[in-house]
């Protein structure tokens, strides 16, 4: 099965221009089977799609796969998959640390990878200072996205050597904001995927067999972008965002944590029965 595994909606993303319904549309013409919804720190473009189906049936054939693109405070941009009928309120709470954010996932089941890991520095895992000191956290992601239609060849290049170097599924997405880049990148899975449970299988299993697509052309900016210190204003609008967010995140990580001190006792208690 072929899909596009970074999508982004103007149901869900304030930069994204396509409607989830024109999303599919151009996809399937395009021979994919289905999509997995990558919106920044958010379900809205996923849940644009659930009413969409409660008023036709005509993309049942067609796969809508649920994911968030996640705003880390140290590590830039990273792919979140959960299993179905798992709602995690923090995953769309942006901020956390992404050690926090890796335990978060793998304690439900979920799995996770970093989105462009060799794109501008402000948003990849592999060009952070957090990556850079702690050369073993790749080991803990998932899967990587090997090719993202957003970047140059060279960054691409760097991103399969490191889904190879480390025996990692390379994941491809388009990152489409526009409608002229959709269906410009696939993942090739070997296996039938009809949700997201299917998805985080054939990843733990080996079932992602390829991936790629066309970068698109550079865009020739003006000197004076140059002078613009682009990560740095990143940076700041990143990080003011998280502390504003931060006693939201932190509610919620508390009742994560509480929620699994109940369910430790409830095992206990069972076990001395």
């Amino acid at each position: 099965m072929r899909f596009d595994l970074h999508c982004h909606t103007k149901n869900g993303s304030l930069d994204g221009r396509i409607d989830i319904e024109d999303y599919m549309r151009l996809l399937r013409q395009k021979g994919f089977d289905g999509m997995l919804v990558t919106d920044h720190n958010t379900y809205n473009g996923y849940r644009a799609w659930k009413e969409l189906r409660k008023r036709t049936d005509e993309y049942d054939d067609f796969v809508i796969l649920k994911g968030v693109e996640y705003d880390t405070i140290d590590a830039g941009h990273i792919i979140v998959i959960m299993p179905d009928g798992l709602k995690l309120r923090i995953l769309e709470i942006r901020g956390l640390p992404v050690q926090l954010l890796v335990k978060i996932v793998h304690r439900y089941g979920g799995i996770l990878g970093p989105a462009h890991p060799f794109g501008a520095k402000f948003l990849s895992a592999m060009c952070s200072e957090k990556l850079k000191r702690d050369k073993g956290l790749i080991h803990q992601f998932d899967f990587v996205e090997a090719f993202n239609t957003c970047e140059l060849p060279e960054s691409n290049r760097r991103a399969r050597e490191l889904a190879m170097t480390y025996k990692k599924p390379a994941f491809g997405g388009s990152d489409s904001h526009k409608e002229k880049y959709v269906g410009t990148a696939y993942t090739d899975i070997d296996y039938d995927v009809r949700n997201c449970n299917d998805l985080i299988y054939a990843v733990k299993n080996g079932l992602v067999v390829g991936c790629g697509g066309q970068e698109r052309e550079p865009v020739r900016q003006h000197p004076a972008w140059n002078l613009v210190p682009v990560g740095t204003a990143w940076k700041v609008y990143n990080q003011g965002l998280a502390v504003l967010k931060s006693h939201k995140r932190k509610v919620k990580v508390q009742e994560i944590f509480d929620l699994d001190q109940m369910r430790a006792t409830r095992r206990l208690i069972r076990s001395n029965k």
